[in-house]
């Protein structure tokens, strides 16, 4: 007998097409999406399930499926596509939270996997040349994305410890580019003309989407434990990937960008929040030694390459739906 995996978030595209290529997989046998909200694309063999993991119900979705690998995917990285931060921050911490709680109490749950980010990291001039797993950020994000992110792995790292026989994997995911990702910052590449911060130009890593989809399968499938870096190799920076896609760009003072940034979200041109702002200032790079030692994972793409495709199939912006994966 196969596996029994439940995904959260399937009403979006990354978590849909997760679900659906994770039917393909000889050693599952049954996918389940969850979502308040059934998803708009084919979703093939999967099963959809309309619950809100805000509500102890999916504790009852959980036991009734027999559900023994659980991938969380619903984190929602921004505010308009959740109709506010409010929201957003219930979507996330809470949902996450009742999430935990019902597989805590699952007597079939033995592996969860959850998609983090290398946001979680933040962006500053005090920061490591390259973040390992076992570092902290520099300075704790103090609202948005970042600090939602690093709420729910501190809740993640403590189910851990409560239910040592489940295997915990997190993958903590560079800035997911591709033909179909829409999210902040493939959105901010999209504008017709990119706007810098003057005088800085940061490190960029990484990971394309199918790439992404391959580690959380191989996660779910594997059921390696532990908190894994995953991006492409090598590294850009914002220079080059502008030069790459053949753009004008303008470099301003940061409380001109800033600005900028806020009239675009305003105009829901892009969700450009103060976050993004500080990692196009100060970049990122990651360590990913973990990636290929321990859960043994390779990606296809470098973030080279990754962002080549991405540049191929370049859309201009969309007004909604920011932040879908």
């Amino acid at each position: 007998m196969g596996r029994v995996v439940l995904v959260t978030g399937i009403s979006r595209d990354i978590g849909r097409r997760f679900a659906r290529a994770a039917t393909g997989d000889p050693s599952i046998e049954r996918v389940i999406g969850v979502d308040v909200v059934p998803p708009r694309g084919d979703i093939g063999d999967v099963s959809f399930v309309r619950a809100d993991i805000r509500n102890p119900v999916i504790a009852k979705v959980l036991a009734k499926e027999d559900v023994d690998t659980v991938v969380h995917m619903s984190v929602i990285a921004t505010p308009g596509s959740a109709g506010g931060r409010g929201t957003m921050k219930e979507l996330n911490v809470i949902g996450s939270m009742q999430l935990l709680a019902a597989c805590q109490k699952s007597t079939t749950v033995d592996r969860l996997v959850v998609k983090s980010t290398t946001t979680v990291y933040g962006s500053s001039p005090r920061d490591p040349a390259m973040f390992t797993e076992d570092m902290g950020p520099k300075r704790l994000p103090s609202s948005g994305y970042g600090k939602d992110v690093y709420e729910i792995e501190g809740y993640v790292r403590g189910f851990a410890r409560r239910r040592p026989d489940v295997d915990v994997t997190m993958i903590r995911a560079a800035n997911v580019v591709g033909p179909h990702v829409s999210s902040p910052l493939t959105n901010y590449f999209r504008l017709p003309v990119v706007p810098r911060v003057l005088g800085f130009d940061p490190r960029l890593q990484f990971l394309h989407e199918d790439d992404l989809l391959a580690v959380l399968r191989h996660a779910a499938t594997s059921g390696i434990p532990g908190t894994f870096n995953v991006a492409g190799d090598g590294l850009m920076t914002l220079s080059q990937a502008v030069r790459r896609l053949g753009k004008p760009s303008l470099a301003m003072p940061r409380f001109a960008v800033g600005r900028l940034g806020a009239t675009m979200r305003q105009a829901r041109l892009s969700d450009f929040s103060p976050e993004q702002l500080v990692f196009l200032t100060y970049g990122r790079g990651v360590d990913t030694t973990r990636m290929r030692t321990q859960l043994g994972f390779e990606p296809t793409y470098s973030t080279a390459e990754a962002f080549a495709d991405f540049c191929r199939e370049l859309t201009p912006a969309p007004l909604e739906g920011a932040g879908r994966a």
